[in-house]
């Protein structure tokens, strides 16, 4: 715990001036670890909201030890999505501490868990019993499968969830076989939408005045990122192929290959494939049935990208991106990480942000895309040490220093 007042100061000089924040005034207990629960949370405390991150005493969160890499004793993983956060510990297996979280209840406006199917009705906490105890709570489940179906105990993991959801089928190529998204896509998908679905529920509870239970599965959300290829699927009856790095529905959409390096092509209709071929010098390639439209470049998918190949090869794709430009026709480098967070626009949009932590001095996160005009976002907090607000959050909350005193040599916080 944070004991100077000095590094207190410390921290919040680093931090952005608070103005009153689009979910101000709006309290959320956060019950959940690893990723799609703490992204939505972080999401609910960037917009203002008062976020308690509650874990068992020691901490519970298997993110804090998922590195390296590590900073000031924390784990890059754990850092990532827990900003804008207090933390407080409770041994939830404990009676007292399940005491402890109703009075935290009576007044809360959301809370979220990804505990699995059953647990926390097993610690009597489950919707029904918290919704008498406070009929306002938007009460927040997140699993791999959800609570209802014949999958609802299984429990669910982002790999687990990429496989059977469709999207390792038609991630990468023939040549590669099934691939997994680079990142947790299922898990940051779904943590949005339970920022989607809370977000929905308050507003509704404006005109009821009652809560509601929002259940989100990780499969659920992984289904619905299929978008375009689910739709296709479901029209046509045809299971869709792996395309690699190329669109199923838009050629030629894909990295080519310049002289020096790979790059992206994205020829979005048929005015910019003949300013393609124009800027080619090969604007008959534009007149040809075969090529005229998008539809027959669909059919003849692989004699025009070769085509097209073999005449990128010739430059440099730092001459072909200036060039592509100059005429209209979207393109791109392919960035690392490096040079995504060197390029100017990252930085115009504040996409990198710096703030200060008491164990790990100045850390470098990722922004928030979220630019509102009246109400921004801030950065008032930085991801919190085990328990670091728990006698805070507890006096407050009409606990007497004995009682939390006695409570922490019971290991019940």
């Amino acid at each position: 715990m944070i004991t100077s007042s000095s590094n207190r100061e410390d921290v919040a000089d680093s931090f952005e001036p608070y103005s009153r924040g689009a979910l101000d005034g709006i309290k959320v207990i956060d019950l959940t670890r690893v990723l799609a629960g703490p992204y939505c949370t972080m999401i609910l405390g960037d917009l203002g909201a008062d976020v308690i991150k509650i874990e068992a005493p020691g901490g519970s969160d298997e993110t804090r030890g998922w590195g390296p890499p590590n900073i000031g004793g924390e784990s890059a993983y754990y850092l990532c999505t827990n900003r804008n956060k207090r933390a407080l510990t409770l041994d939830l297996k404990n009676l007292k501490a399940r005491d402890i979280l109703r009075e935290l209840l009576k007044d809360a406006d959301v809370v979220i868990n990804n505990f699995k199917t059953g647990t926390m009705e097993k610690w009597g906490l489950g919707y029904e019993t918290m919704a008498e105890l406070n009929p306002r709570l938007i009460y927040v489940s997140i699993s791999g499968f959800g609570q209802t179906g014949p999958y609802k105990h299984v429990p669910g993991y982002d790999y687990i969830v990429q496989a059977m959801g469709g999207m390792m089928s038609i991630t990468g190529s023939e040549e590669t076989g099934p691939m997994k998204v680079g990142v947790a896509i299922a898990d940051v998908a779904t943590g949005l939408y339970a920022a989607i679905g809370i977000l929905a529920a308050l507003r509704e509870r404006d005109h009821s005045g009652m809560g509601q239970m929002i259940d989100l599965a990780l499969f659920d959300s992984q289904i619905s990122l299929l978008v375009n290829v689910a739709s296709n699927y479901l029209v046509s009856g045809q299971i869709p192929k792996r395309y690699g790095n190329q669109h199923p529905n838009i050629v030629p959409y894909q990295t080519f290959a310049a002289s020096d390096m790979e790059m992206v092509v994205a020829v979005g209709n048929d005015q910019q494939f003949r300013r393609l071929c124009v800027l080619l010098g090969k604007e008959e390639w534009s007149r040809a049935p075969k090529f005229a439209t998008n539809s027959a470049r669909l059919v003849h998918r692989e004699e025009i990208c070769e085509l097209l190949q073999e005449e990128f090869k010739k430059r440099p794709a730092s001459e072909w991106l200036v060039r592509l430009t100059d005429v209209g026709v979207p393109n791109a480098p392919i960035y690392n990480l490096a040079q995504l967070f060197e390029d100017p626009q990252v930085q115009a949009r504040k996409m990198k942000v710096e703030i200060s932590h008491p164990t790990a001095g100045k850390v470098s996160m990722v922004g928030s895309p979220l630019k509102l005009s009246r109400t921004p976002v801030s950065i008032r907090r930085h991801p919190p040490l085990v328990g670091e607000h728990t006698k805070e959050i507890l006096l407050a909350h009409g606990f007497t220093e004995e009682q939390i005193d006695e409570w922490f040599q019971d290991k019940i916080i």
